[in-house]
């Protein structure tokens, strides 16, 4: 049986700010991975923008029937097909990367994965490579406001491991696998956009 084409609201109300924030960061021509492609609207719309990129979607591999659906209906010759890319695997495409993109994970997924997340991508970024992250974060241990302490509890009723991670722990863990902090963007609806580079 044909999958549903999906659709997540979410990605079509952010996708636009985020772009404003790629254009800054991936500015030079590059290869773009993209870490939780989810359904496949932000590889469509990113790669459609930035046709000075190379935009390769991945996921795991539930996922990927749902994500072509949407590769389909591009013409965009910088997007490449999905593959897999399981965190609870700890591997990684063997190419390099001159951008790392994700959005929407790493409160989704247990903090283990996290680390695997993190170790992946200081692997698969070139020297001067830069990582971006969109979502909420914890600062100083607090939430940021009343809305994501709420969503932290509906994450948390879900499944306990996941939950919205605390900015000076992903700093740090950024540090263990080679990146600094580069840009730290304030975006609508509580959120932020990360952008670490790698030394």
């Amino acid at each position: 049986m044909m999958p549903n084409k999906p659709f997540a609201e979410s990605s079509e109300q952010n996708k636009g700010v985020i772009l404003e924030v790629l254009t800054q960061v991936f500015e030079e021509p590059g290869q773009v991975l993209e870490i939780g492609s989810g359904t496949g609207q932000h590889a469509v719309y990113f790669s459609e923008k930035l046709p000075h990129l190379h935009w390769q979607p991945t996921d795991v591999a539930d996922a990927l029937p749902g994500i072509r659906l949407w590769l389909e209906e591009s013409d965009c010759d910088n997007l490449a097909d999905c593959m897999e890319v399981d965190l609870q695997q700890h591997e990684f495409p063997k190419q390099t990367y001159d951008y790392v993109f994700t959005a929407n994970t790493v409160h989704i997924v247990s903090w283990p994965l996290v680390q695997a997340m993190f170790a992946g991508v200081g692997q698969a970024l070139k020297p001067g490579g830069r990582f971006v992250i969109y979502g909420p974060f914890n600062y100083e241990g607090n939430f940021t406001s009343e809305s994501n302490a709420r969503f932290d509890q509906w994450l948390k009723q879900r499944d306990p491991e996941s939950g919205i991670r605390h900015f000076e722990e992903l700093v740090e863990l950024a540090g263990e696998n080679g990146m600094g902090l580069l840009k730290d963007f304030e975006m609508p609806a509580n959120n932020r956009v990360l952008v670490w580079e790698k030394g």
